[in-house]
């Protein structure tokens, strides 16, 4: 009878831990995102994104770990902890807004996990050894803007961009591609994400006459100065960065954001794209699937940063199983290096071919030229 009951209870330890190995196996994946606050209109997007990856990848269970951050650097940094700790993530995504996607890596440089940043972001070489950016880096969008400029007779340049990473970031890239094409850039404003009135501000870049004005902001936010602009009459022409490419900004900016010419991600105009753009097909495969489920007209370059990261991440999954079991440090490692190694990897918004060098992988098939046109956008060079 003992014996019998030994071998019950040999049996039922054996089925629980067959029930519990594949989990043992899953692949975590920790998203903060800022589906609230003042990135939402980003955050939003990328989450609603997350419910169109597949869920396997070579045969493992992939599971998606979303947590809002609130546009909070703080709440950010809690959220990876919390993945880290709690979810054993194997990789981070996110997060949305610059200031929250580097407290992100903080946590990414300690862990020593993969982050696939949904903001541009500028690292040391430590922390930069774990980050790679899915969007486009600024001194990219900056010389195509510059070279448009320069094209359209501009010589004077006014500019105001968030008083953060992102605005910084791009005032320095900014004036080097101004200055590279003979551009005077002055005077330089500053506003804050949550502010209300920018007057002024605009009050004295509206004085100095300026050929044009660089709003260097993201999301909603970044129409602030352009209707500020527009109210006081200024007649010069507008630039945006690619912080603003969502139809959201078009909402909120309405009649004074038109004529708005900014840099984007194939993925916004992928209908617009010649045949021979690599990210026609996906763009083109990415908006079919958010539309269908979130409504015509719905899809934003934001979320396909994300459907980006996914694109990344699944083509170095195969690499990392080869060598370490997920929920490991040594896949961790695996998957880190299997990023960094990547070519050719065609994404909606260009192709990645990342190096130890260079952990945001894009060349000039990453960005287009649009102008805001009747509430939407229109391609206005495919280079």
């Amino acid at each position: 009878m003992k014996t019998a009951n030994k071998s019950r209870i040999s049996i039922a330890i054996m089925a629980l831990a067959a029930i519990s190995l594949p989990a043992l196996a899953d692949i975590n994946v920790g998203i903060s995102v800022s589906a609230t606050g003042p990135a939402a209109s980003l955050g939003i997007p990328e989450k609603n994104t997350v419910a169109l990856l597949p869920t396997t990848i070579s045969g493992e269970k992939i599971n998606y770990i979303v947590l809002d951050d609130a546009t909070n650097p703080t709440e950010a940094n809690k959220n990876a902890r919390k993945f880290s700790t709690e979810n054993h993530a194997d990789i981070y995504f996110g997060s949305s807004a610059v200031p929250t996607a580097l407290a992100i890596a903080e946590v990414a440089a300690e862990t020593k996990t993969p982050q696939l940043s949904l903001a541009p972001l500028e690292l040391t070489d430590a922390k930069k050894t774990w980050v790679f950016s899915m969007p486009q880096h600024n001194a990219l969008m900056a010389h195509a803007l510059a070279e448009h400029m320069k094209a359209n007779g501009v010589k004077t340049l006014g500019f105001i961009g968030y008083a953060d990473g992102y605005g910084e970031g791009w005032l320095r890239e900014m004036t080097k591609a101004a200055e590279a094409v003979g551009i005077k850039m002055a005077p330089v404003e500053r506003y804050n994400r949550t502010d209300t009135s920018v007057t002024g501000q605009v009050v004295k870049l509206a004085s100095a006459n300026t050929d044009a004005i660089l709003i260097a902001g993201s999301g909603t936010p970044a129409a602030l100065p352009q209707t500020a602009l527009a109210e006081r009459g200024y007649k010069g022409k507008i630039y945006q960065t690619h912080g603003a490419a969502n139809k959201e900004f078009i909402r909120v900016g309405g009649k004074a954001v038109e004529g708005a010419v900014l840099p984007v991600g194939p993925v916004v105009v992928a209908s617009q794209l010649p045949e021979s753009s690599p990210s026609k097909k996906v763009g083109m495969e990415y908006t079919k699937q958010y539309e269908e489920k979130y409504g015509a007209g719905s899809v934003s370059s934001f979320g396909a940063h994300m459907f980006d990261a996914y694109r990344v991440f699944a083509a170095a999954v195969p690499v990392a199983l080869k060598k370490a079991k997920p929920g490991t440090v040594e896949f961790r490692q695996a998957l880190r290096d299997a990023i960094e190694s990547e070519k050719e990897t065609v994404g909606a918004h260009g192709v990645f071919s990342m190096s130890a060098t260079d952990h945001y992988g894009h060349d000039d098939r990453a960005r287009v030229l649009v102008r805001i046109e009747k509430g939407d956008w229109k391609l206005i060079n495919s280079k």
